[in-house]
């Protein structure tokens, strides 16, 4: 969060002003332990113990009142009880309507107190950064686990919140008992429960959700989207996300995102057999995949500028750009050209809208369902990436319809091509225009998004990466108005938006255009090499790759649901990326004969922790990455998307060089680029990390 000093002060209630954390106080504090230290006055150790304090103090300070406005809450909704029971011997229905105004009431007031310890624990970690910063001592990790395993913890009351869910229990119990059922004595903890529809309940579970320690499955595949969550919204903030929500047009989104994915990946298998029979050599299916990818880095860019002022005019743009270049990619064969084949392939890159897809999601889904919403779309990717050479192995034929060809190198373009002619014919019927709010490049910091880990789910002082800004850049450091309206800018450009990236930041997509050139390698090449070696027919390949792909959820399932809860994301990442790199290794042919357990094993090795890191990258990406980037064109989603393009781009260039030098030679030459920018990505995590803590 951007001037989260003058942001505390802004938002914080009046009668409760007295019981935040006094940011400002510490904040000076760490500057005036810094220059003691400098000047000699101070020893660390010293430091160290009164900065304890004086945390402890603050915490103190929190928890206290924390304690004492559930025991009010509690109170409220002691006498609230004895009202529901009288009323069940003799029911009014305006008595009944009053009492369930009145648990609204409290539960308005739970939301109050959420969002104050919501306040206190960002501040609380901020805080801890700011010292980890400036003394460059991992003051943090000692500070959390003597305080976090005590018995006596006051630590834990902030973020365990065990009273606070006792009190959301009560009121979503008795909200439900109110609600008219029409006789039925099912209560919440019935299976299957009666579904509650009380505005006040939903806001307060997305507010304890951003308070949770845990990591789940759905929270952890939606962070692969990049779509950045938003602080505790208004509830004029709700009403617009309502307004804009339609379910037919979410649905067509990831329809849209799904048939992408198939559209990219059911050539594969293919790709080799087809630039044969148009006389050119096995290894100039690098291109022909490629090619897509080198137009999506220029249509990721202005599909994303084009978002800021429509969703359905770009999709619609996109559906008919596709169906013309899946259309030449089949009729390519019959001409007999292989610039037509190319230029398909360009048609179908400069139609990918996977950044309306991100935009969408993040305008115009409700935020109490974004999280499903975004991660339908890291499933629907999958699930096409997966479909994609599993289509392609299905469609083994071979006939003739007047002059056109349908075979196997064809029909992948004709059946695309068909399919998204059907999808623009439901997109024009189905789809809804939200209102849209054209959102400049100096928008206001009304918008931007605190990505820190209370939000985000993972243990909230457990810090495991950089913070997204400068803290000593703070404009509230000067109080200078304009400073803070500057800072809340989104990127204007790639230059502004690299800028705004920190080293941690730039390691990470480091890290995710290495295991996007390794994955690119071993995916457009599989065709080439497993014919070589091991005489696969398509059906066999197309087999390889799909199975490759069934396992992305899967793989996610496992570490979503365990293994984050086990281990720091810094840990899972180094182990995934050592394992790439062993999985690299695996696959190099050296004296004995290459084998097809060697190649099937290595390359699932390669892939599954290529997945592994993937999710933990990302989801780390999401929570680090600036708040400036959450908006505009050049936001996160698109600098990421950017990233893994170009490697796939230079993945497929890299297989189309080393083909010149033979199909003997193919394996080991793409191999090694694979094997030195993992090496490298390898070190510049630990560098990074080591140099930070």
């Amino acid at each position: 969060m951007v001037a989260f000093g003058k942001k505390l002060k802004e938002r914080q209630i009046q009668e409760w002003q007295g019981f935040y954390i006094n940011y400002k106080l510490m904040k000076k504090r760490v500057k005036q332990y810094a220059n003691q230290i400098e000047v000699g006055t101070q020893d660390r150790r010293h430091v160290l113990k009164d900065f304890s304090r004086m945390l402890d103090n603050q915490i103190e300070k929190i928890v206290l009142f924390i304690l004492e406005q559930q025991g009010q809450l509690a109170s409220r909704l002691t006498k609230l009880r004895e009202q529901h029971d009288a009323l069940e011997e003799q029911p009014e229905i305006s008595q009944i309507t009053e009492l369930r105004e009145a648990y609204r009431t409290v539960g308005q007031d739970l939301l109050k107190l959420l969002y104050f310890v919501e306040m206190n624990a960002i501040g609380l970690r901020k805080i801890l950064k700011k010292f980890d910063k400036r003394f460059r001592y991992r003051f943090t990790d000692y500070y959390v686990k003597t305080r976090a395993n005590h018995p006596y913890s006051q630590l834990q009351q902030v973020f365990k919140h065990v009273g606070l869910g006792a009190v959301v229990g009560a009121i979503s119990r008795n909200l439900h008992e109110l609600q008219d059922r029409e006789g039925s004595y099912l209560s919440i903890y019935d299976p299957p429960a009666l579904p509650l529809q009380d505005p006040v309940v939903d806001a307060i579970k997305a507010a304890v959700d951003r308070l949770s320690y845990s990591t789940n499955f759905l929270n952890f595949l939606a962070q692969h989207a990049l779509i950045m969550q938003e602080e505790l919204p208004a509830p004029a903030d709700e009403r617009i996300d309502e307004e804009k929500y339609h379910f037919m047009s979410l649905l067509l989104n990831l329809a849209n995102t799904f048939l992408y994915m198939v559209n990219t990946y059911i050539i594969v298998p293919t790709a080799d057999d087809y630039s044969m029979s148009l006389g050119a050599a096995a290894t100039v299916c690098g291109i022909v995949i490629g090619a897509m990818a080198v137009a999506q880095v220029f249509s990721s860019v202005y599909f994303s500028a084009w978002s800021n002022r429509s969703y359905f005019r770009p999709l619609i743009f996109s559906s008919i750009v596709l169906f013309v270049g899946n259309a030449m990619y089949a009729m390519a064969y019959d001409m007999n050209s292989l610039t037509v084949l190319l230029l398909g392939r360009l048609f179908c890159g400069f139609g990918s809208a996977r950044a309306v897809n991100r935009r969408y999601i993040s305008d115009c889904v409700p935020l109490k369902i974004r999280m499903q919403a975004s991660a339908g779309f890291v499933s629907a990717s999958a699930l096409g990436m997966a479909c994609g050479p599993a289509l392609a192995g299905i469609l083994q034929t071979n006939f003739k319809i007047y002059k056109f060809t349908f075979n196997q190198n064809t029909l992948p373009g004709w059946v695309m091509a068909l399919a998204w002619i059907v999808y623009l014919i439901w997109l024009w019927i189905s789809f809804k225009e939200p209102s849209h709010d054209i959102e400049e490049p100096n928008a206001s910091g009304s918008e931007t998004v605190e990505n820190g880990a209370v939000e985000e789910g993972k243990q909230p002082l457990l810090i495991t990466s950089e913070e997204k800004q400068e803290d000593d850049e703070d404009p509230e450091d000067d109080g200078s108005e304009e400073a803070t309206e500057e800072y809340r800018q989104p990127a204007t450009s790639f230059i502004s938006a690299y800028r705004l990236l920190t080293p941690s930041v730039k390691v990470q997509l480091l890290i995710y255009f290495m295991l996007k050139y390794a994955m690119e390698i071993l995916l457009s090449e599989s065709s080439v090499i497993t014919t070589y070696y091991f005489s696969w027919s398509t059906s066999t390949v197309a087999i390889f790759l799909a199975c490759l792909g069934l396992t992305v959820l899967p793989v996610n399932i496992v570490v979503g649901s365990y293994i984050t809860n086990m281990f720091e994301d810094r840990q899972i990442l180094l182990a995934s990326e050592i394992m790439v790199c062993i999985g690299i290794l695996l696959s190099f042919h050296m004296i004995i004969p290459y084998t097809v357990p060697q190649y099937v094993c290595s390359g699932l090795i390669m892939f599954v922790s290529a997945e592994v890191l993937e999710g933990v990258n990302l989801s780390l990406l999401s929570r680090v990455m600036s708040s400036r980037l959450s908006r505009g064109t050049y936001n996160g989603g698109l600098l990421s998307t950017e990233a893994g393009t170009i490697a796939r781009v230079i993945a497929d260039a890299t297989i189309t060089l080393a083909g010149y030098l033979g199909q003997s030679q193919l394996l080991n030459v793409t191999l090694l680029p694979s094997l030195l920018i993992c090496v490298a990505s390898i070190v510049a995590t630990c560098f990074t990390y080591n140099s930070l803590y």
